[in-house]
């Protein structure tokens, strides 16, 4: 044989196997694309806007389309033509899913401009939430490590869910509480352990931990439990929804339902695919299936519904402290810092400019603060569902994420370029000096001196302090009861809202964490302080107007701290299912239950006379004795009623 044709034969051999191994490297290449949504459109789809057609039939120029349309939905945006606006992002973000401005674009009209044009609370809260659906489950799935995605949807979740510029604010933070308690249930009961940080970090991580390690697919819960997937198909069967999500709100309602004062009521009202859905929680057969059947729906509505993985969750939990994920700064934190993460993957010398750390590390910081300020979270998961909304939630501070701000600050300034030494005023130095200013007040209100004088004493040797203020050493050189009183008196309580929040703090503190937590200790350090705030408020601040009467700032708490502290003590106890009012209610001292005393026998009294006679539950009397005193409560009442009528009606005629 010629070398030539020696050649010509090897040389074909090889362009051969070239093709079989780019024939396989191929369909791997095109199979990883398109799980990781890489590849653009190349059919419209039935729903599709009729620009995704033309930007397909344009071929080549098909960016050059997409630009026109981006073009086109800022205009739209600019005259307020909001639906048109979403219909062009919407094309868009078809033609090209990694173009992560239009995601960003197409979110904010949703959660912002459309939100605040419609009527009520419900529809403001369905735009709201398909703001972040979008980015969470679909512009986020096609492009996992955009910065500008997560820090996006980390600010939705803190500035319009958690914030309180929107009016409805308040209607969307119950509404997270409600989907997150369906997502993954109440959380596990409060204990004495809550009182330290790991104790409640430990708490919330065993928690989710025990959703992380459920099976993955029916296939390995049928090695773990064959009840639980036969459990699993008699739910399909009586549920009217096919999903996961479906099914854990309806276990979830039957089971706050069953501790509800209403449970009489509800289950006289209830349908026939109600009454056997019930009847497969009690079976006796599925006692043991039933656990493990919701951590395994749990786990999958996380991962497919929502974008979201448990093991992150517990790291999280287990870095910045006990989250609770019916808050929404808790997803804020979560999307802000895997956003970081992710993109830390791809950052570089070169590439820096392209990074938005700073921005996106101020929403976790920000976000680490909401949760110190109200992350200690109540919710009455029956009354909200049942249309008591506005008594079904209550927040109050959470001293677990005090320790991690400084924790995690020295991390956050590493990426920050605004940030370094030569600086005189640095932003993060200087939220963290007010930080530390709030936390040393917090502690010491709660009666934690040894905590207050730890984060004074952190105050004035913090090394990354700013320097332009000449006085700061002055001020953090006193005693610390010195420096409390003077935060107080020179600065936060001239604020009458702030003065409401030390006084409502403290006292929700003594109430939820101290009475229901059975922590005698606890309440009465918050009680005291509250009074003492209360007093000192009105001592200080309060003067007599020229017209005579006091000032009006003064109406936002009643100068009576027994009022304040009955009244708010008789609205916390609202929010509690029956067994958990019945143990606060039995620890309170007998002032606080005379002011809710009447309101028990009113609203509740009826429902459980009712529960009694049917068979369920422990009598009224048993449950909420009535106080000592009662008569004279009534009477002292009175008095303070006819005492200030009769000054307005002095005041009238002056």
């Amino acid at each position: 044989m010629k070398r030539d044709t020696i050649i010509q034969l090897a040389a074909l051999l090889l362009i051969v196997l070239c093709l079989g191994v780019s024939a396989g490297l191929s369909a791997s290449i095109i199979n990883s694309a398109g799980r990781n949504q890489l590849t653009f459109a190349d059919t419209a789809e039935e729903g599709d806007p009729p620009e995704v057609a033309l930007g397909i039939a344009m071929g080549a120029f098909r960016g050059v389309f997409v630009n026109i349309l981006w073009y086109r939905a800022n205009e739209l945006k600019e005259k307020g033509q909001y639906y048109e606006a979403i219909e062009l992002a919407r094309a868009i973000t078809t033609l090209q899913p990694r173009f992560p401005q239009v995601w960003v674009f197409h979110a904010w009209n949703m959660a912002y401009n459309i939100s605040v044009a419609t009527n009520t609370p419900e529809e403001r809260w369905q735009w709201v939430q398909a703001g972040i659906r979008l980015l969470r489950d679909e512009g986020i799935k096609a492009n996992p490590n955009d910065l500008l995605l997560h820090k996006e949807l980390a600010w939705i979740f803190l500035h319009k869910v958690a914030g309180t510029t929107d009016d409805a604010n308040q209607f969307y933070k119950r509404k997270i509480a409600e989907e997150w308690t369906i997502v993954l249930g109440p959380p596990p009961p409060r204990s004495v352990e809550d009182r330290t940080r790991q104790g409640s970090i430990d708490r919330y991580a065993n928690w989710l931990q025990e959703i992380a390690d459920a099976p993955d697919t029916l296939e390995q819960l049928a090695e773990v439990s064959p009840e639980a997937v036969e459990l699993h198909e008699a739910l399909l069967s009586v549920a009217d929804g096919q999903s996961n999500f479906d099914i854990l709100r309806r276990y979830e309602t039957h089971r706050a339902m069953r501790t509800s004062i209403f449970r009489a009521q509800a289950t006289v009202g209830m349908g026939p695919r109600n009454i056997a859905f019930a009847k497969l929680i009690d079976e006796p057969r599925y006692a043991d299936a039933w656990p493990i059947l919701l951590t395994h729906m749990r786990k999958r509505v996380l991962i497919d519904t929502y974008n979201m993985e448990p093991s992150r969750m517990i790291r999280y939990t287990k870095k910045y402290g006990p989250i609770d994920w019916r808050h929404a700064a808790g997803h804020a934190l979560y999307w802000s810092a895997r956003g970081v993460e992710e993109s830390l993957t791809r950052w570089n010398l070169e590439t820096k400019g392209d990074y938005d750390f700073i921005n996106t590390d101020r929403v976790t910081i920000q976000a680490l603060q909401e949760l110190y300020r109200s992350g200690d979270v109540y919710f009455n998961f029956f009354d909200s569902i049942a249309g008591e909304g506005s008594r079904a939630l209550q927040i109050a501070p959470n001293a677990a994420f005090v320790e991690t701000y400084g924790n995690i600050l020295e991390e956050l300034i590493s990426r920050s370029w605004a940030d370094v030494e030569k600086r005189p005023y640095r932003v993060y130095s200087a939220g963290y000096e007010n930080f530390l200013r709030d936390a040393i007040r917090f502690f010491y209100r709660r009666g934690q001196l040894d905590m207050a004088q730890k984060y004074y004493n952190e105050l004035g040797s913090y090394p990354g302090q700013n320097i332009n203020n000449k006085f700061f050493q002055i001020d953090v050189q006193v005693p610390l009861d010195q420096f409390v009183l003077r935060e107080l008196q020179e600065d936060r309580i001239r604020s009458p809202y702030v003065m409401v929040s030390e006084v409502i703090g403290a006292l929700q503190g003594a109430y939820v964490g101290g009475l229901l937590g059975n922590d005698n200790e606890l309440f009465t350090k918050n009680f005291e302080w509250a009074k003492q705030a209360h007093a000192y408020y009105f001592e200080t601040q309060v003067r007599d107007i020229v017209a005579g009467g006091e000032d009006t700032r003064t109406g936002v708490l009643d100068p009576d701290f027994r009022i304040v502290a009955g009244d708010m003590f008789a609205r916390t106890i609202q929010l509690m299912r029956v067994d958990e009012a019945s143990g606060m209610y039995q620890r309170a001292p007998a002032p606080l239950q005379q002011f809710a005393y009447d309101f028990l026998v009113a609203a509740w009294k009826p429902n459980i006379d009712e529960q009694v006679a049917a068979g369920v539950g422990e009598p009224f009397e048993t449950l909420f004795p009535e106080p000592p005193g009662m008569d004279a409560h009534h009477a002292w009442l009175a008095s303070v009623a006819a005492a200030r009528r009769a000054k307005r009606v002095d005041l009238d005629r002056q």
